[in-house]
């Protein structure tokens, strides 16, 4: 038995606890959630240190808003958050580290070999997530980061110490196959015990919710903007400001979740700037008026015009914030054929009435907002609840948890 020196196992032990303060920051910051309020949360490489965000701004309210932070959101609210078994696993990677060292079984190869394998899963995940945070959101959260150090932390670990276990094992000895099923047994039920428990626990969707319909549902004004229009879908209608992040989060959710392929969309524009909007005494969003105007400009391209400038949306944010007058140009530049456009007279127009749509039926002033067949979507439920919310609306299925 030759076992792997003891620094070794202390550093794998302190990467497995770094895993669990990760995880367990970010599950809690899901759950809290679940009360369907705004929460602000904390996005900082030291957990818990760092001014709080309640804009969605941070790449950490982006990752736990987008529909890859949890699974099974169509059948629960919110589904169950993916923190919550990777705190499960990192909880049994430390255990299994410490009675390891307890009972001075560094150097036996079974055991060790099954932390190898342990260890393997959450850097597995991490590569996905990685990947899944860089390409399709464009952000990394920072408390997934930590998990993803962590993970990589305590696999590195375990190999060396598998590689020392195995010098000392001795030749053609059986595979203690009894150990490794109780193990894995073991593992399995610290993540589904908890899991059970989120679910028999989280709070139940009310089903008395209800936001209110359109007054107004109609378009005598001509201002709604086809998005999509599906064989047989569900009539839907998006207010929305081009220049906001929970409009652009509500897009990817909608696309992600297959939903959209269902609905009829079409789209009310509501730019919170002050240079065209008349309802705001300070732009949220400078610049808003006229990625606006680009958008109705862009006429059968219109999509493809707003699908630009979400993808571009903190450069163009930030030239609002700066330079505001130096947004229309940006956006011809990039679609040439809109510069005889934007800022025309009866397209400011178009869009003036596009406002007194939502005055008309008596809307809120902010966005992003979301109507299907007239009822809205209540503003809580457009996040982490808007695939079991919405996969109601469309079945017709009353609410539960």
């Amino acid at each position: 038995m030759n076992a792997t020196p003891r620094p070794v196992w202390i550093v794998m032990a302190v990467f497995a606890l770094a895993g669990v303060v990760f995880a367990a920051v970010s599950a809690h910051d899901f759950i809290a959630h679940l009360d369907r309020q705004v929460h602000a949360i904390t996005c900082s490489y030291v957990p818990g240190i760092g001014a709080a965000d309640a804009s969605g701004a941070s790449g950490c309210h982006v990752t736990m808003m987008s529909p890859y932070s949890s699974v099974g959101r169509t059948w629960t609210w919110g589904g169950i958050p993916i923190a919550l078994p990777a705190l499960s696993v990192f909880v049994f990677l430390l255990l299994r580290i410490i009675a390891i060292m307890v009972a001075g079984r560094t150097g036996e190869a079974p055991a060790v070999s099954f932390l190898l394998a342990a260890s393997l899963l959450p850097v597995l995940v991490s590569i996905g997530y990685f990947v899944l945070s860089v390409t399709v959101l464009g952000t990394v959260c920072k408390l997934c980061v930590g998990i993803y150090v962590a993970s990589l932390g305590v696999f590195l670990c375990a190999l060396v110490a598998y590689l020392g276990a195995r010098k000392g094992a001795p030749a053609g000895a059986a595979l203690p196959w009894g150990h490794y099923l109780a193990s894995f047994a073991e593992g399995v039920a610290l993540v589904v015990v908890p899991v059970v428990l989120y679910l028999a626990l989280k709070p139940a969707y009310p089903a008395e919710a209800r936001c209110g319909e359109l007054l107004h549902p109609e378009d005598k004004y001509g201002v709604r903007l086809k998005v999509s229009d599906p064989p047989g879908g569900v009539p839907a209608i998006e207010v929305l400001d081009p220049l906001c992040p929970a409009c652009r989060a509500m897009d990817q959710r909608l696309t992600a979740s297959g939903l959209a392929d269902r609905l009829a969309v079409e789209m009310v524009l509501f730019p919170l700037d002050k240079a065209c909007n008349w309802m705001v005494q300070e732009s949220l969003h400078p610049g808003a008026c006229a990625v606006s105007e680009a958008v109705l400009c862009g006429g059968a391209q219109a999509n493809d015009v707003l699908a630009w400038v979400f993808a571009n949306q903190d450069e163009l944010r930030e030239l609002g914030r700066s330079e505001p007058g130096k947004v229309a140009g940006r956006l011809t530049a990039q679609f040439p054929a809109l510069a005889g456009c934007v800022g025309r007279p009866e397209v400011r127009s178009r869009l003036n009435r596009s406002l007194r749509w939502t005055v008309a039926n008596s809307l809120p002033v902010l966005t992003p907002q979301l109507f299907v067949r007239g009822e809205k979507v209540c503003d809580e439920d457009t996040d982490l609840g808007l695939e079991y919310v919405l996969t109601r609306k469309l079945a017709g299925a009353p609410a539960g948890r």
